[in-house]
């Protein structure tokens, strides 16, 4: 263990100036140069948050022929990713145009910003994002933010005896002006701003109120002189030291009122100023009060008592709270709650909570229905970082994911599609007859799809369960994973019917036979390896269907001759993906369709992308080498030296090519052989 001189250290590491940055300390004269110079600083907390999530950039793409913004800030840049979320981007879009709308003041600012979906869908990493963002976002010099504190060397009575007294809900400067000449002053420092204007709404709090007419009545209404103990000091948001960040959730009723949410009197101090009705003998310290300029988080917000829920809709539509004893005070926050479904139906057929319903703006955040997002999920928690000593055979996280999407998909409306086309389809697959429009449709007739289903929670405990239990065999594949979620389903608390029970069991039964096409096909990649040569077949086989279906002749390489498109030839591709002989036409129509699709985009043909064609084209490929190795000869227990070699060969491949281990390899070798072995190779 290396020795650490601690002095060095913290110079080379620790820079004081950052600290003194941070804890800028000013008159309100230097404070209102500050915002002449950066109108910023006065923002609310809408106007924050979405500068905030703004100030990470976009990356823009197109989906079904749709715009999509990614905003780069739901990647989590403050912590490494644990808490990004994937795959729902047009939701997110939603939430961040709420933000948009509420910043420029249209009226959302008024709502209560509720997350709804199913357990497991990332309402609560949305919420922690938000809540580290600010923290983050106010250190920095753009979302920068300032508030006050009073001071009095003399410790008079007005402060208690106190030197200090902070402004306790910690609010903007600007609301100590008083309010019969601030239209004045707003109209004259907005003087040459273009854009966003600098507003100031509501008054201070009741303790500040009054320690504010205590000053104008000893300084006779001298303003100025008042200002004198007013210093105004940097703000740094955080839910540790509770400020600017609040979180509720809700507890036993019994031991719960809503001065957690407003405050409460602070009975030692009412000896010290005389009366429970003094504001500086009240702890303005309930969630509302230290979110202030912020946000609040209300954890399963629909389980909340009725009495905390009044509470709510005073914060959201009047933008203020009332204390105990005190007039109402007002706020800037945000208020964001999230609940799951069962939670959220209730509260619709509660005809007493209208009022609520009306002023609640909901954001569905579903399951993912992406494969490719949902595995970065799990890439989260199972990667070379943190399990360095334990091999993921190839497409054990992908086999997973699989199955939990498939759980979350609605059945299609059309018989020729099955939900494993239709999981595909999503992920950027094509299949004969459908286009983006297609699946553009798709999408909108599944109203509820993403909303049902497994939760990534579930497959992440199985997959650590797997790992757990055969983590000393050095390598976890995907039949291992498959036992674990089987195994747990019929203790899972959210099956609440035999007949789900059944269906996620007959989910997974598809994905184990999704797994067995792909390791055969790994398999047949292994022994016919060359690109090079797939790629030549299928430059073969759309020279002759190009022929074929518009009716020309194509040259003999050899003989520089005019012949026929090669029927014999183009069938013995076709057959590989059981295209009957009356529908071949189809195909290669389809194939030609999806070809100058591509052209009119300017977009190249690429066989990988159509899926089918790629598939045939590798097993005629297949076909044309397997015979230089014998796959059933491997669980013989006789194999000659020529073979051995050939299979180490293959073995060979798959590691090197597909991520497979020693372990993992062997493993699927022997499983694609039983299969040859089986009489199953007319299939593979």
């Amino acid at each position: 263990m290396a020795r650490i001189d601690i002095k060095k250290f913290m110079q080379d590491n620790y820079k004081v100036e950052d600290f003194t940055h941070l804890n800028w300390a000013g008159t309100f004269q230097e404070y209102l140069d500050l915002v002449a110079d950066n109108p910023h600083a006065t923002r609310n907390a809408f106007q924050r948050v979405y500068d905030m999530v703004i100030s990470f950039g976009t990356t823009k793409y197109t989906e079904y022929k749709k715009d999509i913004v990614r905003y780069n800030f739901f990647n989590d840049p403050f912590d490494a990713g644990k808490d990004a979320v994937f795959g729902i981007d047009v939701h997110l879009m939603k939430l961040v145009n709420f933000f948009k709308s509420a910043a420029a003041g249209y009226g959302t600012e008024r709502r209560i910003l509720l997350l709804h979906g199913p357990v497991g869908s990332a309402k609560s990493s949305i919420a922690r994002l938000f809540k580290k963002g600010l923290e983050y976002y106010s250190k920095t010099d753009e979302g920068a933010l300032y508030t006050y504190e009073w001071i009095d060397e003399s410790e008079t009575e007005i402060l208690g005896g106190q030197r200090l007294f902070p402004s306790p809900m910690h609010e903007e400067p600007l609301k100590l002006l008083p309010h019969e000449i601030r239209e004045r002053f707003l109209r004259e420092i907005n003087k040459g701003l273009k854009d966003r204007k600098i507003i100031v709404k509501g008054e201070v709090n009741p303790a500040c109120r009054y320690i504010l007419k205590q000053y104008m009545l000893k300084y006779k209404g001298n303003w100025n002189e008042v200002m004198k103990h007013i210093r105004v000091k940097r703000l740094i948001l955080s839910e540790k030291d509770r400020v600017g960040i609040g979180t509720f959730q809700p507890k036993d009723e019994k031991n719960q009122d809503s001065t957690e949410l407003t405050g409460d009197i602070n009975y030692r101090n009412i000896a010290k100023y005389g009366s429970d009705s003094d504001p500086r003998a009240f702890n303005f310290d309930g969630e509302f009060n230290i979110a202030n300029r912020g946000i609040v988080e209300f954890i399963e917000m629909l389980k909340l008592d009725v009495a905390f829920l009044y509470d709510l809709l005073g914060a959201s539509q009047e933008q203020s709270i009332k204390p105990k004893k005190f007039a109402q005070t007002d706020i800037d926050l945000i208020t964001l709650g999230h609940t799951n479904e069962p939670e959220y139906k209730k509260l619709q057929n509660n005809e007493f909570m209208e009022a609520l319903r009306d002023r609640t703006v909901k954001i569905d955040v579903p399951y993912i229905t992406r494969l490719d997002k949902e595995i970065m999920i799990y890439q989260k928690d199972f990667n070379l970082n943190k399990i360095q000593n334990i091999h993921f055979a190839p497409h054990t996280i992908e086999m997973a994911a699989t199955w939990a999407i498939l759980t979350r998909l609605e059945e299609p409306k059309k018989s020729d599609l099955t939900r494993l086309q239709k999981l595909k389809l999503y992920n950027g697959k094509t299949l004969p007859g459908y286009n983006e429009e297609n699946v553009k449709e798709l999408r909108k007739e599944a109203v509820r799809e993403g909303m049902e289903g497994i939760s990534p929670r579930y497959i992440q405990d199985k997959v650590s369960n797997a790992l757990v239990k055969h983590g000393h065999l050095g390598c976890l594949n995907p039949f291992m994973v498959f036992n674990e979620l089987e195994a747990g389903l019929k203790h899972h608390s959210l099956i609440n019917s035999p007949e789900m029970l059944e269906h996620y069991r007959e989910m997974l039964a598809v994905a184990r036979q999704e797994y067995e096409d792909i390791v055969k096909n790994d398999v047949q990649k292994a022994i016919s390896v060359d690109e090079q040569a797939i790629q030549t077949l299928c430059a073969n086989y759309i020279d002759n269907v190009k022929a074929y279906t518009q009716r020309e002749k194509i040259r003999n390489k050899y003989s520089n001759r005019l012949e026929e498109a090669d029927e014999r030839f183009m069938r013995s591709i076709e057959e590989k993906i059981d295209i009957p002989e009356s529908r071949k036409d189809d195909f290669r129509r389809e194939i030609m369709n999806y070809i100058g699709a591509l052209a009119i985009e300017g977009k190249n043909f690429d066989y990988k992308r159509n899926e089918r064609l790629h598939r045939a084209l590798e097993l005629k490929l297949f076909e044309d080498q397997k015979d230089t190795i014998k796959l059933t000869t491997i669980i013989s227990n006789v194999v000659d030296k020529a073979t051995q070699e050939k299979i180490d060969i293959v073995k060979a491949r798959l590691i090197k090519n597909q991520n497979y281990c020693e372990i993992c390899a062997t493993d699927a070798l022997n499983f694609v052989a039983s299969i040859f072995a089986k009489g199953d190779s007319a299939k593979a």
